[in-house]
């Protein structure tokens, strides 16, 4: 049987689309977006994208993220935490590197890491 090879754009990604809702713990290898609610943690090795109409109750752990819903937690970033304008975040961020827009809403506690 001959290996078969798969043509891809390079891109893997997974999403929870808006209306979903999902209680428990996700690990991603790959890039993932949440649009709609999560009441658990999340760890990922790719980029997360919490969109404008996500809610998240829960800690995150990532290299890179995109806030710009509602998050009540603790996210670990490796690399850069970036809450746009309409975020909504309480708890604590530990990251190499925050950029914050000006609207955006963060209460908590910020460490810089190296």
């Amino acid at each position: 049987m001959k290996n078969r090879e798969m043509n891809s754009s390079g891109i893997a990604h997974n999403a929870l689309a808006t209306g979903t809702y999902v209680k428990g713990n996700i690990k991603a290898e790959d890039d993932f977006r949440i649009d709609g609610k999560l009441e658990g943690d999340i760890e990922c090795n790719g980029k997360v994208i919490i969109g404008p109409q996500a809610e998240i109750i829960g800690n995150i752990k990532c290299p890179n993220i995109d806030l710009m819903g509602i998050i009540n937690g603790n996210i670990t970033i490796l690399e850069t935490a970036s809450l746009k304008a309409t975020v909504r975040f309480s708890g604590e961020i530990e990251a190499k590197y925050i950029e914050i827009e000006s609207g955006a809403a963060f209460n908590g506690t910020c460490k810089m890491i190296s």
